[in-house]
């Protein structure tokens, strides 16, 4: 495998590996543990995607209830990645995230701050209010975002391990509708940037990976599939091919067609003047 800096140069036979705040992932794909019509299907999932990260929902945290308890249903050997979902403001992020570490999820916190219920769009002032605090208290943040250059750079000013733009509104299943603007970001990111929220096909992540971005995370295209195993799979294979392209660089586009190899000049060879 190839080891990529933020320019997409390679070194071959080094693991081309995701960092995060020091933390090292071999796979680039995060995952998610809502939707699931079986939360047995969990685990099978991550074993087939090869995801070694997976966000959930402090309030699918349920000690008293085994069987309703998320983390019964996450192998041992799995980051833990707890959001900070239904909270409105920064105040209610903060207070999330505290519990989540006192409930034993470590250091990692995905920071979702909406007050926007028709479009589930993320607050991105009370984001980086909540970013500051958090990173200043040990926390690896990890916050959802509007893709905007300015809040991407305050963001990473204020500490975030990494960015995490959305593409398309949550569930949405649209794809990379922000694409110029996560382009933008990934010209001028000082930290991984993680595209977030509605990605849905594996060519779609495969697309966003081919940008130059340094990982993806996918839940409700897994988790709703027919086959969120196998699902799982072509999310793997996808993000290692896009991540592959990106480390090869991409052919150059052009205006006219190229021919690929002399077209006529073999007619005319050995002919006299």
């Amino acid at each position: 495998m190839y080891q990529a800096d933020k320019h997409g140069e390679k070194g071959v036979g080094v693991m081309d590996q995701l960092k995060l705040q020091g933390k090292i992932f071999n796979s680039r794909l995060l995952t998610g543990t809502g939707k699931f019509r079986d939360k047995k299907l969990i685990e099978p999932m991550l074993e087939s995607s090869e995801s070694e990260m997976i966000t959930m929902a402090l309030r699918r945290v349920n000690f008293q209830n085994p069987q309703e308890n998320i983390l019964n249903y996450i192998p041992k050997h799995i980051s833990l990645l707890p959001n900070t979902s239904g909270a409105r403001d920064a105040k209610e992020a903060i207070k999330i995230a505290m519990i989540a570490r006192e409930a034993g999820c470590g250091n990692f916190i995905k920071i979702e701050i909406i007050n926007d219920m028709n479009y589930l769009l993320p607050n991105n002032e009370e984001t980086i209010k909540a970013t500051k605090f958090l990173a200043e208290e040990g926390f690896i943040v990890l916050p959802y975002m509007y893709p905007d250059i300015y809040a991407a750079k305050a963001l990473e000013d204020a500490g975030a391990a990494a960015v995490m733009p959305l593409g398309a509104p949550i569930g949405s299943n649209k794809g990379l509708l922000t694409k110029p603007f996560l382009e933008i970001l990934n010209e001028n990111k000082r930290v991984p940037l993680i595209v977030d929220a509605g990605i849905g096909t594996p060519s779609q992540a495969a697309e966003a990976m081919e940008m130059g971005v340094d990982a993806v995370l996918v839940n409700t295209a897994i988790a709703t599939a027919e086959d969120p195993v196998m699902m799982g799979k072509a999310f793997s294979m996808a993000v290692k091919a896009g991540r592959m392209a990106y480390l090869a660089k991409l052919a150059s586009t052009s205006k006219y067609a190229q021919a690929s190899s002399p077209l006529t000049d073999f007619l005319f060879r050995g002919d006299k003047a």
